[in-house]
């Protein structure tokens, strides 16, 4: 895998036609994870799966791979996204969320005030929040470096044991 595809992407995915079906896909991925178990787990169902790497590998910032697969024209259309885990994406999206607000808020009282002829000093707390939004996007990207490796042992997981060729988009 090229160095460069995973990178600057908050969530990396991918979307490849392969001539596999389906059934094939479904069946490969369980055998591969239930024998597998000591590098990569996870479940598979008809048209899904979601790998993971085994609980004593992980840590706070440990990705995981969603695949989706379908029938398409003949083809199977797999789609797969790179992402962390649910509870980590949720917490960084309120917090996002509780900045965004944050911002609104505090602008639009401010440039009332403003407008007003009133003291608009509340309007100092948009630069402060723009630096806490910015501090947010670095420690998730940090936190994605950390779970680089990760990701990529999933991203070869997949590969081989489909034997085929992934390239991001």
């Amino acid at each position: 895998m090229e160095d460069s595809l995973l990178h600057h992407q908050i969530r990396p995915r991918f979307r490849i036609e392969t001539s596999l079906t389906p059934a094939e896909i479904e069946t490969k991925l369980s055998k591969s994870v239930s024998e597998d178990q000591e590098s990569v787990g996870g479940k598979v169902i008809p048209g899904h799966a979601t790998l993971t790497l085994p609980e004593r590998d992980q840590h706070y910032w440990s990705p995981q791979l969603t695949l989706s697969f379908e029938e398409a024209e003949g083809q199977c259309l797999l789609r797969g996204m790179y992402s962390p885990r649910p509870a980590v994406w949720t917490m960084f999206v309120l917090f996002y969320s509780v900045v965004a607000f944050a911002s609104l808020v505090i602008s639009i009282v401010g440039y009332s005030k403003w407008s007003l002829g009133q003291s608009a000093g509340i309007l100092w707390l948009v630069p402060v929040l723009m630096v806490i939004f910015l501090s947010l996007y670095l420690v998730s990207y940090t936190g994605q470096k950390v779970g680089r490796k990760q990701m990529i042992t999933l991203h070869n997981f997949v590969e081989e044991t489909l034997g085929i060729n992934i390239r991001e988009e």
